[in-house]
């Protein structure tokens, strides 16, 4: 496969992906997705609560938060049901197995909420009463924003466990879609356009975050997702990331951005949070996990 390049360069790449034997079901309600999502995190802790609210903020999903059992039941009476619970097993007063308990009954449950359990302790330790209790799923303590992402794209059914039964067609599955690349390294962009060539994706580059800004300033409209490099001259993701989230414009605020760097630590990761992005891909590249954020923002 040869990409569009003025120096011919020409790159060989096998890509196979796999297929299982039926996709995965939502566990939630058959119109909650990625975007109209609601969630209640419940944790005596506000420390964890705000760290809770950055991730989602991040993420670019909604989420109430509240320190108590009972105040959790208050909120949940006022607003109605939540779609995703996050909820702390150790509380004072109704503790989180106590309000898994009443929010699977029926008079809160409307058999499409997912109750997620957050604690330090052992998974093992804790399971047997917690299933009991109707825990769906569990998450470790601390949270991080790559777990949660995990954890909601699994509940929303896009978290697909692949099988050998052979590879699976991606041949126009972005046609009509449209994207920014941002990266200085002219190889990069290459190697990404030469793999996603097969989906019809509709890709436009820009090498550094000032041309990144002037090119979805001048049709905002345009991109309905950004792949923003963080090491970049002239400016970097960070900063083009801020820019761009100040531009007086609806999409500017709304457009998902997706920072592409090695550093994958959790600070790195909180750092593009926190300058306005909604998840990020580590580098070099996997094919499958690019897949997957794109499948999430244009498809979901």
């Amino acid at each position: 496969m040869t990409p569009k390049s003025a120096k011919g360069s020409t790159f060989g790449f096998t890509f196979t992906a796999k297929r299982g034997k039926e996709n995965k079901k939502s566990l939630l309600a058959p119109h909650v997705n990625f975007k109209n999502l609601r969630i209640l995190a419940v944790d005596d802790d506000p420390v964890v609560l705000e760290g809770i609210k950055d991730i989602m903020q991040g993420l670019g999903i909604s989420c109430d938060t509240v320190q108590s059992g009972e105040e959790a039941l208050r909120i949940i009476g006022q607003n109605g049901s939540y779609d995703i619970y996050l909820i702390d097993w150790q509380m004072p007063g109704v503790d989180g197995l106590t309000l898994t308990s009443m929010l699977k009954d029926t008079a809160f449950n409307s058999g499409n909420e997912v109750v997620i359990m957050i604690s330090s302790a052992d998974w093992s330790s804790i399971e047997e009463k917690a299933k009991k209790a109707g825990v769906d799923k569990f998450l470790s303590k601390p949270l991080f924003p790559t777990t949660i992402e995990d954890v909601i794209n699994e509940c929303l059914g896009l978290n697909q466990e692949p099988t050998k039964e052979g590879p699976q067609s991606v041949d126009g599955i972005f046609k009509g879609h449209r994207i920014l690349l941002v990266d200085d390294v002219e190889i990069n962009r290459e190697i990404v356009l030469a793999l996603l060539e097969p989906t019809q994706l509709e890709i436009d580059c820009a090498q550094n975050g000032k041309e990144a800004i002037s090119m979805f300033s001048a049709a905002p409209e345009k991109y309905e997702m950004i792949f923003m490099d963080i090491q970049m001259p002239e400016m970097d993701g960070y900063e083009a990331t801020r820019n761009i989230r100040a531009l007086h414009f609806p999409d500017a605020k709304t457009v998902p951005i997706v920072a592409m760097t090695a550093n994958v630590f959790k600070d790195d990761i909180d750092k593009c949070l926190k300058a306005g992005m909604n998840s990020h891909v580590g580098k070099p590249l996997d094919i499958e996990v690019v897949m997957e954020k794109l499948r999430m923002y244009l498809l979901g």
